[in-house]
């Protein structure tokens, strides 16, 4: 199925596998599209610490992570 598997470290590291691109990336904002939806981090001081085909690490300070499925469930 390849659903996005997301780890969160405190509130300064998020670890996302199974994406297919960022498509907005700011300081205070990065969204990530997944298979599924979108996957919106706010913060401050966001960076894309790397990212490889399958993962990427986010660092910050992380304030809020919302999921937009568009309605479909796994």
């Amino acid at each position: 199925m390849k659903a996005a598997v997301v780890t969160v470290l405190g509130d300064f590291e998020v670890c996302i596998e199974n994406y297919r691109g960022i498509t907005e990336y700011t300081e205070c904002l990065v969204r990530v599209q997944t298979k599924g939806g979108q996957i919106r981090l706010a913060g401050k001081d966001l960076r894309v610490e790397y990212y490889t085909n399958d993962e990427m690490k986010i660092t910050g300070k992380i304030e809020c992570i919302q999921f937009d499925n568009k309605g479909e469930r796994p």
